[in-house]
C-alpha cells in the first residue's frame, strides 16, 4: 500500500498543495458509529474492530533449514538460521509472528502496528530501510517487499552477507497465501505455510460468504486522506482497495469510473463521475481531516451519494490493505459498516479445519 502511494503522491503533491479541493480541518472522528449530533456517520455502531493481537498457529514449529528459495528479485536465497529475522513490512512481520515465529522477530517495521511487535526497535520509517540500523541486529533474514528500498540500503545489507528474500507484493486477496506460503518456506516451515494459508482463505470465505446480496452493487471510492500535508486522493485501477471491495459485494468507484492510475488528486469532477454509495478511508487518514465532518466539507464528497448519506467505512491504516492473516477481520469491518449489519463477524472463525488456535 505505502509503495503504491509513494508515486501517486510524488505526482499530485503539487497539485493537491494549490487545488481548492483540498479543504478539511484538523481534528479527530473515526467515521464508524451511528448517524447522530456528534457528526459521525451511518456506519455499523457496532461494527467488529480489526484485533490488536495477532492468533498464531497452535504449536511452535521448528524450522527444517537450511533450505533455498528463489526471491522475488530472481535471486536463489539460501537460507541456514533462522534465528534473528528483520520483516521489513508491517505485513511480513504480521504472516512471520502468526506463524508461530515471533519470538524471532528483532526488528519492525513503522507499519507493524500489532501489540505483539510494538516493544521491537524500528528499522524502516516511510519506506526507507536503515541499513545501518538492519545491520546492529545481525540478523540471519531479511524480508522485504518487492520494492523496498533506498536500493543503496538494500545493497549494503547484501554486501555484508546478510541473506535477503524478497517477496511479491500484495494487490488482492488472491496474493494472502502466496504470500504466506513464501515466507513459509524460506523459513523452513512449509506445513505451517499451508495450515495457516488454510485457515486465512477459509475465514475469507466465510465472511464473503455472508454479505447481503444488494441489487444494484453499493459502488464505493477508496480515498487517501492526509489533512495536516493537504493530500486528498482517490484511488482508482491498482490503488489495491478493488479486491476488498469485490469481496465485499461492493463495485470500486474510482477504477469502475475510468480512473487508470492507481491514485487521483480529488477534485470534484472526479467524485462526480464515481458517485459513489459509500466512501472507504484509513482511520487516521478520516482523522486528519476532522472526522466525518470534515470529510464531507471536502468540495465535491458532500454532493455525492456517499456525502448526502454519510456513509463513511473506517478500517485501521496498519491493516486495511495488507492482504493477510487478519484480512478476514478486515473484511468483516467492512461489511458490517457498509451494510449496518454484524452478521460477518461469527462466520469468520467457524470454519477453521486446521485445529489452529
Amino acid at each position: 500500500m505505502r509503495t503504491r502511494l509513494a508515486g501517486a503522491l510524488l505526482s499530485v503533491l503539487a497539485l493537491t498543495l494549490t487545488t481548492t479541493a483540498c479543504g478539511g480541518p484538523s481534528g479527530t472522528g473515526s467515521g464508524t458509529t451511528a448517524d447522530g449530533a456528534d457528526g459521525s456517520s451511518r456506519g455499523s455502531r457496532n461494527a467488529s474492530p480489526v484485533s490488536d493481537r495477532l492468533e498464531p498457529l497452535a504449536g511452535t514449529p521448528s524450522p527444517e533449514l537450511p533450505v533455498t528459495v528463489r526471491s522475488a528479485d530472481g535471486r536463489k536465497v539460501t537460507v541456514e538460521r533462522a534465528d534473528r529475522l528483520v520483516p521489513l513490512s508491517g505485513s511480513l512481520g504480521e504472516i512471520v509472528f502468526t506463524l508461530g515465529l515471533g519470538d524471532r522477530v528483532v526488528a519492525r517495521d513503522v507499519t507493524a502496528t500489532f501489540d505483539e511487535a510494538a516493544e521491537l526497535p524500528v528499522v524502516t520509517r516511510g519506506h526507507d530501510v536503515s541499513a545501518e540500523s538492519v545491520l546492529s541486529l545481525r540478523p540471519d533474514l531479511v524480508i522485504a517487499e518487492a520494492t523496498t528500498g533506498p536500493a543503496e540500503a538494500m545493497d549494503q545489507i547484501r554486501a555484508a552477507g546478510i541473506r535477503i528474500l524478497v517477496v511479491d507484493p500484495a494487490a488482492g486477496l488472491d496474493d494472502v497465501g502466496p504470500r504466506i506460503r513464501a515466507v513459509a518456506d524460506a523459513l523452513g516451515v512449509p506445513d505451517a505455510g499451508r495450515k495457516l494459508t488454510t485457515r486465512s482463505e477459509q475465514r475469507i470465505a466465510a465472511v464473503t460468504d455472508s454479505v447481503p446480496d444488494e441489487d444494484p452493487r453499493p459502488r464505493v471510492a477508496f480515498l487517501y486522506l492526509r489533512g495536516s500535508a493537504s493530500v486528498y486522493l482517490i484511488g482508482g485501477k491498482g490503488s489495491g482497495a478493488t479486491s476488498l471491495l469485490e469481496a465485499a459485494g461492493a463495485v470500486d468507484a474510482g477504477a469502475e469510473s475510468g480512473l487508470e492510475k492507481d491514485f487521483t488528486a480529488i477534485t470534484s469532477e472526479a467524485l462526480v463521475q464515481a458517485a459513489p454509495d459509500a466512501i472507504l478511508v484509513m482511520a487516521k487518514g478520516l482523522e486528519s481531516v476532522g472526522g466525518v465532518d470534515g470529510l464531507v466539507e471536502i468540495p465535491g464528497v458532500a454532493q455525492t451519494p456517499a456525502g448526502m448519506d454519510r456513509r463513511i467505512v473506517s478500517v485501521e491504516d496498519g491493516v486495511l490493505l495488507n492482504y493477510g492473516p487478519r484480512t478476514d477481520q478486515v473484511l468483516t469491518s467492512v461489511v458490517e459498516q457498509l451494510y449496518d449489519t454484524e452478521s460477518g463477524a461469527d462466520s469468520a472463525t467457524e470454519s477453521d479445519s486446521d485445529g489452529a488456535a
